[in-house]
């Protein structure tokens, strides 16, 4: 029923853009015809997680996390599943650690020491950096407890991580891809892709934006059939960066250009 449902939303939609290339093409009963298949699908997909959730009683989980162990622990062999197993846990691990020793580190050095106790001897520079690894790693419980309520932890990831990532990736490149490119301008572009990822994330429906704004259904095909995909975030944000970065930089006074080797001679 699924597979013939999102056939029909396939014709429905090539059906659409026929009519909007041709001139006596019917654009509004391709669009009705694409909405009645678009909420057969919805429905299918609606009566089959509560099919799964009926199943697994009332845990408050999204089953799509558990395809991968499901599927490690029901097809592999016994020796390939303890070694899958091991990796996962080794990693996990390692991104543990590394969360905590750095959350611990910036929190001495850049807030404690910086602004609270600027003078405080060792000893009470690792007797706060263990009370800090000990509140980060109580802020990580709370935080997964109520993550895994978020649905599919992939995309919960990427959504999150796609603040800092294609941002950052934007300060490297303008860093490294022109001698222009000033900090004022690496800053202010970092805070624009930020921004410009919080907004897109906020309006990743832009038929539903063009509605709001316009008063117009003709941009309205449906929900799904306009929404910009979280994997996209990341080259927004780093889009936005550079040009905001470089149009700032380029208003900026040229920087001075520096000899490499004269600084190495000095050092």
């Amino acid at each position: 029923r699924y597979q013939q449902a999102h056939t029909e939303r396939l014709t429905a939609a090539q059906e659409i853009v026929s009519a909007r290339k041709s001139v006596t093409g019917n654009v509004d009963a391709a669009v009705l015809k694409y909405r009645a298949a678009q909420d057969s699908v919805t429905s299918l997909r609606n009566m089959a997680r509560d099919l799964v959730r009926d199943a697994r009683g009332s845990a408050s989980y999204s089953d799509a996390n558990y395809v991968f162990p499901t599927f490690v622990t029901t097809q592999m062999p016994i020796g390939i599943v303890g070694l899958i197993i091991a990796a996962i846990f080794a990693a996990a691990m390692s991104s543990i650690s590394a969360e905590l020793n750095s959350l611990a580190t910036a929190t001495v050095i850049d807030f404690y020491r910086r602004h609270i106790n600027p003078d405080g001897d060792d000893a009470r520079m690792i007797a706060v950096s263990r009370m800090a690894t000990l509140f980060w790693g109580v802020f990580a419980c709370i935080a997964a407890y109520y993550a895994a309520n978020l649905g599919s932890l992939i995309e919960v990831v990427n959504k999150f991580g796609s603040f800092f990532y294609g941002s950052l990736l934007g300060v490297f490149v303008l860093a490294i891809g022109t001698k222009r490119a000033t900090s004022r301008g690496a800053f202010w572009g970092l805070l624009a892709g930020m921004t410009s990822i919080a907004l897109v994330n906020y309006y990743a429906d832009i038929a539903g934006v063009f509605k709001s704004v316009t008063g117009s259904d003709a941009m309205l095909v449906h929900v799904e059939a306009m929404k910009i995909s979280f994997l996209w975030f990341n080259v927004i944000g780093c889009a936005v960066v550079i040009i905001v970065g470089m149009i700032i930089s380029y208003l900026d006074p040229t920087p001075p250009k520096v000899d490499a080797k004269t600084l190495l001679d000095k050092e």
